[in-house]
């Protein structure tokens, strides 16, 4: 029997929609929209693409989008001179520095640059502290999309054996984190382990970020385990097409897993609703006005 499709892309949008009803009550009681500044340097095409539906979401939930563009020969001082007039802008709640950098630039500087408050990217150093400690802070969108979708589906998680293959700051450790608070067992997997195999088949829930096309097979899930495949890999086809694919082999995981995520469609959607929903809650804070976190 095949697996239930979580489908990411119409949980995000009901969430957006729950997002831009606060959104409108954040305006009515601080007198001005929440607002996201999002700062691109070079000129990337993928970049480009991410930026212009990052903007498109916020207007379309009532917030503020401001946009800044950079040469890559500027430089990286003019990049965190930037950071540091965005960290004093009152109408800015969160600032996103759209990654990769052009070469030269220091990433881990310009992130640690960003005031931890408005990091909605949840990727400084204070943001990543407060979560290995288990303290209230802004935690990565892709991480906290993954962890809506699987309470939607599994309920409580506590008890339940995770496996976490990969282990990004982005992805893969505050993956973990978020399922260890959750009170589920947890294990980390990645590229060295061995027997990986084998490790898989004892979780109940799967967490695929480890960016190689179709690593996890469809014998080493589970039965009835749920799978979160938050690969988006571009694999060239015999024909010289191509077409996206997750990291777990969608088509023989169907047949074994009790519920599992498309890609594209499913962890990708939930992103971008957590940066609006980062935003927001940015914005709440800031302006002191009490925001139910655990509805969002």
């Amino acid at each position: 029997m095949s697996a239930r499709l979580i489908d990411g892309k119409a949980f995000a949008e009901a969430l957006r929609r729950k997002i831009g009803t606060y959104a409108q009550e954040f305006e009515a009681a601080a007198g001005r929209k929440a607002g996201l500044a999002v700062v691109l340097v070079g000129e990337d095409p993928a970049s480009e693409v991410y930026i212009r539906s990052k903007g498109q979401a916020m207007v379309a939930a009532g917030m503020d989008s401001f946009e800044y563009r950079l040469t890559a020969e500027a430089g990286e001082a003019a990049l965190l001179a930037k950071v540091e007039q965005l960290n004093a802008d009152p109408r800015v709640d969160g600032i996103l520095v759209q990654l990769p950098l052009p070469e030269g630039f220091d990433e881990d500087r310009v992130i640690s640059t960003i005031d931890p408050d408005k990091d909605v990217d949840g990727f400084h150093i204070v943001n990543a502290g407060r979560l290995a400690v288990g303290e209230k802070g802004i935690v990565p969108c892709t991480p906290l999309g993954c962890m809506a979708l699987l309470k939607d589906c599994c309920g409580d998680l506590a008890g339940l054996e995770a496996v976490v293959i990969g282990r990004s700051n982005i992805v893969g450790r505050p993956m973990a984190q978020l399922l260890t608070q959750a009170d589920a067992t947890v294990t980390v997997a990645h590229s060295r382990t061995k027997n990986l195999a084998e490790v898989v088949r004892r979780a109940d829930i799967v967490v695929a970020a480890a960016g190689q096309a179709e690593l996890v097979k469809g014998e080493w899930i589970k039965p009835g385990a749920v799978v979160i495949d938050v690969g988006i890999n571009r694999v060239t086809l015999p024909d010289g097409s191509a077409r996206l694919t997750g990291d777990v082999d969608f088509a023989a995981a169907r047949e074994v897993a009790g519920a599992i995520t498309p890609v594209p469609g499913g962890v990708g959607p939930m992103t971008i609703a957590m940066l609006l929903r980062n935003t927001l809650v940015s914005a709440c804070h800031r302006e002191g006005i009490p925001i139910d976190e655990d509805a969002l």
